[in-house]
């Protein structure tokens, strides 16, 4: 859509309503019917039709709108039901490979930082993970500001992450470290989610956050690839690609690498579910400067949107 153009209020009222309703109803359809998707419908419609400006901004951030909604329609397709869950295999290999011997007994680094558990980490953790979409829609909102094409770009990398992530998922079934810690190794699909080493932030900072999140948890049983430890890459690399301001790019780096660290410490990630996360980085990354950006009609589709020539 040409960046130019104006539509007429009637029309983007009419455009919106039916994007929103057509939402809702396979919603409830799909998932059922929930309050979040009437706020997400609702903040849709409002900034599509508001101005010129606003439409502009919720189209260029519409991917991680597309994002939120397959992830919620993931609840009606398991991935269980596609391939063998992994529990036990791959904590036993996590701990192989990367685990430690503390007097004499080989433990996965998440066992190792359940015994040496500390407040202090359990707050500065909660608030890594909590980064997790906050900070990439944050960061799209700065660019936009700067680079709206920029914008455009992270925000399509972003999504295109999430379905190299859940390629993944579907892939590959697995149980994260927690499961493995209060459950065993054997599969019981009807297992809810757990906040695991969450919990000590809520409990601190007397909140719900985390345990109202897990309860909503769209599948216990997709913990492999990390995508909590994929979106920070793709945060990371475009902050030094655009060339933002210094003190973003601090920002960005230090919370990547809290990520990375809280997804072990949490009990939410083994090692290789964040390694992996960050291949799935590194792959939507790739695609999309390498083989997208290099396709013409592609870049015509980018140029007409924005009404731009680069």
């Amino acid at each position: 859509m040409h960046s130019g153009m104006m539509i007429p209020l009637y029309k983007r009222i009419i455009i919106a309503a039916a994007i929103a309703i057509g939402y809702l109803g396979l919603s409830s359809v799909v998932v059922g019917f929930r309050p979040d998707e009437v706020f997400i419908a609702g903040l849709f419609f409002i900034l599509y039709i508001a101005s010129k400006k606003t439409r502009n901004f919720v189209l260029t951030l519409a991917p991680f709108l597309v994002f939120w909604v397959i992830f919620d329609y993931m609840k009606a397709l398991p991935n269980y039901k596609f391939n063998t869950v992994h529990i036990g295999d791959l904590y036993e290999f996590d701990k192989k490979y990367f685990g430690i011997h503390v007097n004499g007994v080989l433990l996965s680094l998440n066992e190792y930082w359940e015994l040496h558990r500390t407040v202090f980490l359990d707050v500065i953790n909660g608030f890594f993970y909590l980064c997790w979409m906050p900070v990439p829609i944050s960061f799209a909102a700065y660019l936009y500001t700067k680079n709206r094409r920029g914008a455009l770009e992270f925000c399509l990398t972003f999504l295109l992450t999430n379905f190299v992530g859940f390629i993944g998922y579907y892939g590959f079934p697995a149980a994260p470290p927690w499961y493995v810690y209060y459950h065993g190794t054997a599969f019981n699909a009807a297992t809810p989610g757990n906040v695991a080493g969450l919990a000590g932030f809520d409990n601190f900072l007397g909140v719900n956050i985390f345990h109202s999140l897990y309860a909503k948890s769209s599948n216990v049983f997709a913990a492999m690839p990390s995508l909590h430890s994929a979106y920070v890459v793709v945060s990371v690399f475009y902050a030094f690609k655009k060339n933002v301001s210094t003190g973003w790019k601090i920002f960005l780096t230090t919370v990547m690498v809290g990520t990375w660290f809280a997804a072990i410490y949490t009990h939410h990630h083994y090692i290789s579910d964040v390694l992996i996360g960050i291949l799935c980085a590194l792959i939507g990354i790739a695609i999309f400067q390498r083989i997208l950006l290099r396709n013409k009609g592609f870049n015509k589709f980018m140029n007409a949107y924005y009404g731009q020539v680069i």
